[in-house]
């Protein structure tokens, strides 16, 4: 018993610090919001300036060691990373990003406390993808560097505006995903691209296709706070929500809440989970600036629908924005404000209770008007709001519950089941391990082929150029290498 309290310790020695690390929210126009006391947060000037895509992280102690966001209406790369000192970090400028609202998500190293991952996407720009960057906090007296910039990770597809992350099941490790925009199908995809974190390196790309298919570049990943359910939600109005497995990455069990034609048409943009995961929060902008909720222990969610409330403010004068769950368990709601010109940035007169006030659930756990919805009501000290709030994962997440995960690289039994001959091949290849099943061929750098079906275990890639590909088994979410040499 001893021997493995003390592994456990080794492994996670994370598990015994304060839930301190997401106590720092930097976003909108120069917010800063300290929830170290979450029953008495606290305001300060930050650095921000963006209407969407903001990501922070502070210590066990809730101290802020670095923020990012990314910026509207620039052209190129308009990512850039703060210090703690809110002064531009050495090499923080140039991230990729274009201005989103999910475009950015950050995930410590595993393997070093001093290093940290900051993950990116490309949604409309020539920067399609999947793309990392590198920030050693031991520099620069504590105040950090990127050291290294836009590593790209998946090319190919522009990516819908939906990156997030989940701690793995063992604690330690980390997923990140996000989907493509498209295929080259009109109707779009269902497809979701994952990636491991572990003290090794990062693995993947994982593909998995399941759900309803989505059709447009605006959405959201949104994980429960165990992170044992999922739910997808795009502008089109479609509510996906899944179970997750944190161990292996897999999304199962899927329950479709809200299709695109429930109302047509049905422009949706924010959503939150309740802090005991039994109801799920969702906002429009059309047909009205409404704020629903649905009870996911309801036996038919779709039908547990409430409308809780419309913003009593003109339609053309504010835009609902995300939803988010905060340290205090209650979920604020962010806003733009709309004076007749564009409405970023806004200009330095433009001060009104729309745009200094976030809207606040008071009870989220409770079902229709007890949620005690009060719109405008949380003064965020003089500062300015947008549609955006930080895009952080919860980096305090422990060990899945009743789960105990592998803490390896690749659970090496699996894979070795998995033979390709002959390899490399000249177009037919036989895959023992494989029999009819939906396969993903991928090249190197992640760029989707094709998708396509394993008969008997049998693939013909002949019409493959040459070159090594990755095969993955989307159900069974196994790697195999193939190189063709025609």
């Amino acid at each position: 018993m001893k021997k493995k309290l003390l592994l456990l310790f080794c492994v996670f020695p994370f598990l015994c610090l304060s839930q301190q690390r997401n106590a720092i929210w930097c976003f909108g126009d120069s917010v800063g919001i300290d929830w170290s006391n979450p029953q008495n947060p606290q305001f300060f000037t930050s650095a921000a300036k963006t209407r969407g895509t903001s990501v922070s992280i502070s210590d066990s102690n809730g101290n802020l060691l670095f923020y990012a966001y990314t910026r509207a209406t620039l052209p190129g790369k308009t990512g850039r990373v703060f210090d703690s000192s809110h002064e531009l970090m050495q090499n923080g400028d140039s991230i990729v990003g274009g201005g989103w609202y999910h475009e950015m998500v950050i995930v410590p190293d595993p393997a070093n406390s001093a290093i940290y991952y900051l993950f990116s996407i490309g949604v409309t720009s020539q920067d399609s993808g999947i793309y990392y960057s590198k920030i050693d906090m031991s520099l620069n007296s504590g105040l950090g560097k990127v050291i290294l910039k836009n590593v790209q990770l998946f090319s190919g597809y522009l990516m819908t505006d939906c990156l997030t992350a989940i701690k793995h099941g063992n604690g330690r490790d980390w997923w990140v995903i996000s989907r493509p925009v498209g295929t080259g199908s009109p109707t779009g995809n269902n497809i979701f691209v994952k990636y491991r974190i572990d003290p090794f390196g990062i693995y993947g790309p994982f593909i998995q296709t399941i759900g309803y298919q989505n059709n447009t570049n605006l959405g959201q990943l949104l994980f429960n706070s165990d992170g044992s359910k999922c739910m997808f939600t795009n502008l089109n109005g479609l509510i996906d929500y899944f179970s997750f497995d944190r161990c292996t990455g897999t999304l199962s069990n899927h329950i479709n809440i809200r299709q695109v034609s429930h109302i047509n048409p049905y422009l949706q943009f924010g959503g939150a989970f309740s802090a005991n995961n039994s109801i799920f929060y969702t906002t429009t902008s059309v047909p009205s600036y409404a704020l629903y909720q649905y009870d996911l222990t309801a036996a038919n969610i779709q039908s547990s629908e409430l409308l809780i409330d419309t913003l009593p403010v003109a339609h053309d004068s504010i835009g609902p924005g995300l939803l988010l769950l905060a340290p205090d368990n209650k979920i604020y709601w962010g806003h733009q404000y709309y004076d007749g010109t564009f409405f970023f940035p806004y200009p330095d007169t433009t001060f009104n209770q729309y745009n200094m006030n976030l809207s606040v659930i008071n009870f989220p756990d409770s079902i229709g008007a007890s949620c005690n919805f009060h719109p405008f009501s949380f003064f965020l000290g003089g500062a300015r709001t947008y549609y955006g709030l930080p895009n952080n994962p919860n980096y305090d997440l422990g060990v899945a519950t009743g789960n105990l995960c592998p803490v390896g690289v690749i659970e090496k039994e699996k894979l070795n089941t998995l033979k390709a001959y002959p390899n490399p091949t000249t177009g037919m290849v036989t895959i023992r391990g494989l029999n009819n099943v939906s396969v993903i061929i991928a090249d190197v750098s992640g760029r989707i082929i094709k998708i396509t079906n394993s008969r008997e275990g049998e693939l013909n890639l002949s019409d493959l150029e040459n070159g090594t590909y990755i095969i993955t088994a989307i159900e069974e979410q196994l790697n195999l290498k193939v190189t063709i040499l025609h």
